[in-house]
């Protein structure tokens, strides 16, 4: 190489030992700079390249998992609008039947005449029954019963059902009692405050006689 880069400055220009050393060395300078920084300009080109595209395949598989991760949270979400539909449907479903039941075992109550009366109250007292106040005329015990559902009345077969829409609205009494022979068409309920009945006092109003 030496000799071929002397050789061509010789046939160039006739030069003197210095001169030729000093334009070798410079040629030599030149050589060595251009090829070797191109290999490594080029090996960091390529590297840089390979960089990007190692960057760009973690976009990738970044985005791949983002996908996939998001297509569990819709596939959950699936599930879960699903089973609360058939949670929905199925309580429906049951509610729909229990009600039916309901009805089938509940007849319809029917009324089989009405009358108007005049209604009173009374109270498990002495004064206002016998010695033994709590007993009925059926020896139903009303104070163990303890709820507002019984009537007295001359002019109804005991065990009759009776509804007073009009002051009770759909509560059912039953006739348990009777009242006094002077009162051959009057309807007494029994109320557990001596209070309660006081403030009722008299009234009149339609009562309906229940099959």
């Amino acid at each position: 190489m030496k000799k071929r880069l002397q050789k061509i400055g010789e046939e160039i220009v006739p030069l003197s030992r210095k001169q030729s050393l000093l334009l070798f060395l410079l040629i030599a300078c030149v050589f060595q700079f251009v090829l070797f920084y191109t290999p490594a300009l080029a090996a960091e080109t390529v590297a840089s390249q390979d960089n990007q595209n190692m960057i760009s395949l973690g976009n990738v598989n970044k985005s791949a998992n983002m996908d996939i991760n998001a297509q569990k949270i819709v596939d959950k979400l699936i599930i879960s609008a699903t089973s609360t539909t058939k949670i929905t449907v199925a309580t429906s479903t049951a509610t729909t039947t229990a009600v039916k039941a309901v009805k089938k075992v509940t007849p319809a109550i029917k009324v089989k005449k009405t009358s108007v009366h005049k209604i009173t109250a009374y109270n498990s007292n002495v004064g206002q029954t016998d010695k033994s106040p709590c007993t009925t005329a059926t020896g139903f015990n009303v104070c163990k019963h303890g709820k507002e559902d019984t009537i007295a009345a001359n002019f109804l077969k005991f065990g009759t059902k009776v509804k007073i829409p009009d002051l009770f609205g759909d509560r059912v009494f039953v006739v348990r009692d009777r009242m006094n022979a002077k009162h051959p068409n009057r309807v007494d309920i029994w109320m557990k405050d001596y209070s309660s009945a006081i403030k009722f006092g008299v009234k009149t109003a339609k009562i309906q006689v229940l099959e």
